[in-house]
């Protein structure tokens, strides 16, 4: 048997590997909608202005925000693109029905959340949003039906099997979350996870209401908060570490090699581009950069270099590296006090536009160490290893 068959029997059958990928994805994103659109989750009543057919009709908002209606037809496109792909890539619709499938879902889920936030005060239903929505998804799964006729699906495919292990799905799905916790204000430059005053804050008030979980709550309460900013070398390590974590991530289900240096390179633009990006939607686009100030830049060459020095490292010794780096960064941002920068930023957050999004990047912020850390635990523990990389026949 030659090295080609050896390596294309050790891949997983084509439709397996389509079906696994892209319907987990598309639930996924249909659940982020759904807590995206009816955050915080307070308040539910009914409204006894409105009969039962009253409730399903959506009015038209008097009012039109110019950055609501980009935001409406841009959330969903991803949805109804995944919609497409995890039908036609199944092979249990055709393309026809995969797009009417994917057009009506997407449409049919967006008119569900409009009529449910009938219920919360604090959300405005409106038959515009809905109309935007399903804009959205048309052009999505429209685009989905292109890059699947144009082959570039199966291209993709085929670039994953040979730059990736085969169990990479998670890893990569980290990666994608990853920029998207760095859009939620962070307690340090590239410093995901939750600092302990958010923490206290959060659990108070969970905690506030519960009656048999008083005497838990005063001992939360009674812990004392961080107010002493970090010492220098200390921040700038934990950005540092912000960097080399995602890095590892990748290390370690990719070969050694030139792709680990793109993956990098790639990884650091993400970050250092969702950072920018969260600067300027906090204070401006005039003060996008001022989050580089001169204590981060040489956290961020401290942080590249080590991702450059962990290029040759085995897989499995990336993910056991990763493990201790991200431990350490927990250490260090729990640690973090909320100056007064980050303190505005969370209330530009909270308070403004960006309330829709203000759960949902918070907790993928708060949450992505330590999904990742369940992660590199699991591929440290599998020993399964990447096939070769196919050969031409002589």
């Amino acid at each position: 048997m030659s090295a080609s068959e050896a390596a294309r029997d050790t891949l997983p059958p084509r439709g397996l590997g389509h079906l696994s990928t892209t319907i987990p994805l598309a639930l996924l994103f249909a659940g982020l909608i759904v807590y995206a659109s009816l955050y915080p989750f307070e308040g539910w009543t009914w409204p006894s202005h409105l009969g039962w057919l009253e409730i399903l009709h959506l009015p038209l908002p008097p009012w039109r925000d110019r950055f609501d209606m980009v935001a409406n037809g841009l959330g969903y496109a991803p949805l109804g693109m995944l919609f497409y792909l995890a039908g036609v890539r199944s092979r249990r619709f055709l393309p026809v029905g995969a797009w009417l499938l994917a057009c009506g879902l997407a449409s049919g889920l967006s008119y569900a959340m409009e009529v449910t936030q009938q219920f919360l005060p604090g959300r405005f239903p409106s038959a515009l949003d809905w109309i935007l929505n399903t804009v959205g998804a048309v052009a999505g799964a429209t685009l989905g039906a292109l890059l699947q006729a144009l082959s570039l699906i199966d291209r993709w495919q085929a670039t994953r099997d040979r730059w990736f292990w085969r169990r990479s799905r998670g890893a990569l799905l980290l990666l994608l979350l990853w920029p998207v916790g760095l859009l939620f204000p962070a307690a340090l430059p590239l410093g995901l996870g939750p600092s302990w005053s958010r923490m206290q804050d959060q659990l108070v008030d969970w905690l506030l209401d519960v009656s048999w979980a008083q005497g838990l709550l005063e001992w939360v309460s009674d812990i004392p908060v961080p107010e002493d900013r970090l010492p220098e070398p200390v921040e700038a390590l934990g950005t540092a570490l912000g960097l080399l974590a995602p890095c590892l991530l990748a290390y370690s289900v990719t070969r050694p090699g030139w792709r680990r240096v793109v993956l990098g390179l790639g990884v650091a633009l993400l970050g250092l581009g969702a950072t920018t990006l969260s600067a300027a939607l906090n204070f401006g686009p005039a003060h996008a950069l001022a989050w580089i100030t001169p204590g981060v830049t040489p956290a961020l060459e401290l942080g590249g270099l080590l991702a450059l020095l962990a290029l040759p490292m085995p897989q499995r010794l990336a993910a056991a590296l990763g493990l201790v780096v991200l431990a350490l960064q927990i250490v260090i941002v729990v640690q973090a006090p909320a100056d007064p920068y980050f303190a505005l930023s969370l209330q530009g957050w909270e308070q403004g536009r960006f309330i829709r999004f203000h759960g949902l990047a918070k907790w993928v912020g708060w949450l992505w160490p330590l999904l990742t850390l369940g992660w590199m635990t699991m591929r440290l523990s599998s020993s399964e290893r990447m096939p070769p990389l196919p050969t031409m026949a002589a």
